[in-house]
């Protein structure tokens, strides 16, 4: 007789059950008073050396002692946040103890944890934080309902960021096989998974995702700045999703537990709606409370940022001072000096790592700089890339050879950068001192955190295997970036990565803000701002505004619209600009401080369907305690577009443009029994608008 119990809230609650001869699994969800049961698999997988899966595969699931683990108990506590469910389970020689978070602030959503704890020793090869399945049951073959669901899930690349698509499940991924014809209950034991690469965490697949069908769906986010793997797969019963941080298979990861030892995953959360974009809407609301608290999380100041075609790492005094005027006028609240700001020999790339200020770039100190940037009355900020050394700085020499992830005794370099390795006390010391001290000399309030190079698979220095010393250098940098802030707790700190090559949530629940790319070509940087939101908060999204002099009208605001959304982030040869060009981009930076409070409250979606990178039209949507907000670019392709808003359908909408306000408005129809906005440009091919949508009392 199995038992059961259900846990959570009203938008989001789990049905457990296990038996005499079953582990703790996932066999249902309920949402409000809509009850679904689900393909029921191990809550916990774990593979060692020891005792590996059933039938032999590569996969996260179908582990044996997954299967071998039986329920010893389980338990609710209170936390100031919320509430936290414990699940004990034993098997042959470990405990597994899965930590569930409800947050009260963000009850749609779920985070895992599963910690293993060794009896005897154990070699351990994978410990997924979260496995479940998705298909529903109720009636019929599975087959029919897993080939109703789709994939939805993005990749990246320096300059092409977040790029999205809903893949069919059934098909060349996952064909029907017919196993059990081989005799008994043999599964099938492919898979589709996506993985990170070293410590770009998004490098390439992204580590937030989700599946649809029609009437419900899941998203998930793996919550690691390294190495992580999620994957999905279907057994002769249905479809599951299986999350995981680093693995033996694709991370060279192992940890060795002797007797009374623990390993504790990296943390997921998973969160269900009607259709991916709920599902992301409940995911915004989580990242909202468990976020770092900050005063910059709500005030977000608006910053400018000399580098992106602009200064491009070329920074002087004669150079800075007539920009940091500029961007006062225009409205700035922060002025960061970009890459380069240290460097005598005039090749800072290779010379990282002191961070000293140059004195042939600024003869009078950089100082007389920063003193003219608070002379404005900005904030001064800095770049920093501090997690590696270059090879021609000073500091390669000073640090202990063990201040550096390694391989077999050498130093692991990666296009002229050594990495630092945080586990490492000197390593540590160094960068609180650089860090100290340029707040103490400089009064410095901003620094982006820079991150150009992935040192691979790990280091094998004082760990089991390379996986391990990279996992435990990963902890080591979130408690840095911890500690920084405990220190500093005003400090405002962008996270940047080549662009967005480490965009997790780890990372992104301590600092205030994302750089979304390094792309330079503005007209394909609209499908990169739009879809952010799914992998971030809106808030945190720093998509880069760099009209230029040389820009007509329709093609600077273009490229102040692509921001506007998200953190303000400007650049641009402002000084150089005429007094009416100046205007326009005082103007979106106004409309931008006014759009704050809304867009920090905001929930993201998506009228014109997940970006495409090649779409004519692209458009973001946030729903705003003041009124839908969107944002629409125009890159080609035919005068018009149609907008789809189902939650305002049925009801009047007045709409009216944000920015730009001294362009042509572009027409606008709206439906109201379908929820559908036209919208078209008679003008310029290549164009964009904000626009506020308001409803009838």
């Amino acid at each position: 007789m199995a038992e059961q119990f259900t846990w959570g809230s009203s938008r989001l609650a789990l049905r457990f059950e296990w038996g005499e001869d079953a582990p703790v699994r996932v066999a249902g969800i309920v949402r409000g008073d809509r009850a679904t049961g689900l393909h029921a698999l191990p809550l916990v997988e774990v593979a060692t050396a020891a005792s590996g899966h059933r039938p032999a595969a590569d996969r996260l699931a179908h582990t044996r002692l997954g299967e071998l683990l039986r329920h010893t108990g389980h338990a609710e506590t209170r936390t100031a946040a919320g509430r936290v469910l414990t699940i004990e389970q034993a098997a042959e020689g470990l405990h597994a103890t899965t930590a569930i978070e409800l947050l009260d602030a963000a009850d749609g959503a779920i985070r895992a944890r599963t910690t293993i704890t060794a009896d005897t020793v154990q070699v351990l090869r994978s410990v997924a934080t979260w496995t479940m399945g998705f298909t529903r049951t109720g009636g019929g073959d599975h087959d029919d309902d897993f080939a109703a669901w789709h994939r939805v899930n993005g990749v990246s690349d320096w300059f092409g960021e977040g790029r999205w698509a809903r893949t069919p499940l059934r098909g060349n991924d996952f064909p029907r096989l017919s196993t059990e014809l081989a005799g008994g209950d043999h599964d099938p034991r492919g898979h589709w998974s996506a993985t990170s690469d070293g410590t770009w965490s998004t490098g390439h697949h992204l580590p937030v995702a989700g599946v649809e069908t029609d009437g419900l769906a899941f998203a998930w986010q793996i919550e690691h700045n390294g190495a992580w793997r999620w994957e999905l797969g279907e057994d002769l019963r249905g479809g599951y999703v299986s999350l995981s941080g680093p693995t033996d298979t694709d991370h060279s990861w192992t940890r060795v537990l002797h007797p009374g030892e623990s390993f504790t995953t990296v943390p997921a959360a998973i969160t269900a709606g009607d259709d991916f974009t709920g599902a992301v809407a409940a995911l915004t609301a989580f990242r909202r409370a468990a976020r770092r608290p900050h005063p910059d999380n709500a005030a977000m100041p608006v910053v400018f940022n000399d580098y992106m075609n602009t200064l491009n790492g070329d920074p002087t005094t004669a150079k800075l001072l007539p920009l940091i005027a500029a961007a006062a006028n225009v409205g700035a609240e922060i002025f960061c000096i970009d890459a380069g700001w240290y460097d005598d020999s005039g090749d800072w790339w290779p010379s990282v790592g002191e961070w000293r200020p140059s004195t042939t770039r600024f003869p009078g100190g950089l100082g007389e700089v920063i003193d003219a940037v608070r002379g404005h009355g900005m904030v001064p900020g800095l770049w920093l890339e501090p997690e590696v050394i270059g090879v021609n700085s000073p500091m390669a020499d000073r640090l202990p050879p063990e201040a550096f992830l390694q391989r077999h005794g050498q130093r692991i370099a990666e296009h002229q950068r050594y990495h630092l390795d945080l586990r490492h006390p000197a390593a540590i010391n160094h960068l609180d001192g650089v860090v100290d001290r340029l707040v103490a000399e400089f009064g410095i309030g901003f620094f982006k955190f820079d991150y150009n190079i992935n040192p691979g698979p790990g280091t094998d220095r004082d760990a089991d295997s390379v996986g391990d010393g990279l996992l435990e250098h990963n902890r080591a940098h979130l408690a840095w970036l911890d500690g920084v802030l405990d220190r500093h707790p005003g400090l405002v700190v962008e996270n940047c990565s080549s662009g967005a090559m480490r965009m997790d949530f780890a990372v992104l629940s301590r600092l205030a803000m994302q750089s979304t790319s390094d792309q330079q070509e503005f007209t394909k940087y609209p499908p990169i701002a739009a879809a952010a939101p799914i992998a971030l908060l809106p808030e945190q999204a720093a998509s880069w505004a760099y009209p230029q002099p040389g820009m007509n009208e329709e093609e600077a605001a273009f490229c102040l619209v692509t921001g506007l959304l998200g953190r303000y982030y400007v650049s641009g040869h402002l000084n150089e600009m005429t007094d009416a060009q100046r205007t326009v981009v005082a103007e979106a930076i106004a409309a931008a401080k006014t759009l704050r409070t809304d867009i920090a409250a905001s929930t993201p979606h998506w009228p014109a369907g997940l970006p495409g990178w090649t779409d004519p039209w692209t458009a973001l949507g946030l729903t705003a305690p003041g009124g839908d907000l969107v944002s629409v670019w125009r890159r080609g392709g035919p005068a018009a577009t149609e907008l789809h808003f189902p939650h305002l359908a049925g009801r009047d909408v007045h709409v009216t443009t944000v920015f730009p306000a001294a362009l042509p408005e572009w027409k606008t129809d709206w439906d109201a029994a379908t929820g559908t906005l036209t919208v078209r440009s008679d003008g310029a091919p290549v164009g964009a608008r904000t626009l506020r949508l308001t409803t009838s009392k």
